[in-house]
């Protein structure tokens, strides 16, 4: 046996295990997930389940106020996300200062307790409201158990965590390529689309990717802050679930959320390709 097929066995035999437990934890699911959701009343198998995903009212009124919710909030994470990481790179005052210390602190927020804390701030009785009568204001105007509430919770747990990606991504542009720039009289806005996002880019999908799992499949803060309809995918499988127990119908819902993920990660995985195979030619 051969030098070289030694250490392709032995490469596979240190992925082995790392393989076994996806397939146990991911891959098994999903196909037990998916027969079950193929599963009709009378115990056959067809696409009913389906079916009623996108004929009733109330189910298609959820997956686009999910998907609504979702791109929203993606959009604007990625904006301030990136405004906040583009300011720490490029600024080094006081306030960069503060940002630095401080735009982490969220990540350490427990969700439950985090939503809790909106709904004190910005409920109809919360710190917020209380304030604006003081002042004879006015009344709050309704922010949270409504769409924005639910987007506001997404901003508060995923601007942390992206904004450390693209800080770390535009950490590694260098100062060169921006004086050089600037010396042959490049704005900002040119400088930021020829220079900075196309090394930044990689970077900046791999935020988006995971923010977009994460909020689409989000329940903690839709569930606790979030209207009674329409609803996030994911408290709406918990309702079919827990409350008419449904059990094909809840699959069915937990299928199409992942075919969605899904579909996410085969244009990142895409895109990537297609960058890599650029530099290759």
């Amino acid at each position: 046996m051969s030098k070289q097929v030694k250490r392709g066995i032995l490469g596979l035999l240190m992925v082995f295990p790392s393989f076994l437990l996806l397939v146990v934890i991911v891959v098994i699911p999903i196909i037990i997930s998916f027969k079950e959701s193929l599963t009709n009343k009378t115990g056959g198998y067809d696409l009913s389940n389906y079916a009623y995903l996108f004929t009733d009212k109330l189910m298609r009124s959820n997956i686009l106020f999910t998907l609504k919710v979702t791109i929203i909030s993606v959009i604007l994470v990625l904006i301030i996300s990136y405004a906040l990481a583009a300011y720490m790179r490029f600024h080094n005052g006081i306030v960069a200062k503060i940002i630095r210390e401080t735009y982490m602190i969220p990540i350490f927020i427990p969700s439950v307790i985090a939503t809790y804390g909106l709904i004190q701030l910005l409920g109809n009785h919360g710190w917020l409201a209380r304030l604006l009568l003081m002042a004879h204001a006015g009344p709050l105007p309704r922010i949270i158990f409504d769409m924005k509430g639910i987007i506001i919770a997404n901003l508060w747990f995923n601007i942390p965590f992206t904004t450390m990606l693209l800080s770390s991504a535009l950490a590694g542009v260098p100062n060169s390529i921006i004086e050089s720039a600037k010396d042959v009289g490049a704005g900002g806005l040119r400088i930021f689309f020829r220079f900075v996002l196309p090394l930044t880019y990689r970077t900046m999908l791999v935020a988006v990717t995971f923010v977009f799992m994460g909020i689409i499949g989000s329940f903690t803060a839709p569930f606790l802050i979030g209207a009674n309809a329409p609803q996030m995918l994911g408290v709406s499988m918990e309702q079919i679930f827990g409350v008419f127990q449904d059990r094909q119908l809840a699959a069915a819902v937990a299928f199409f959320t992942f075919i969605l993920c899904s579909a996410m990660g085969y244009f990142y995985i895409h895109s990537m390709i297609k960058e890599e195979n650029a530099k290759l030619s």
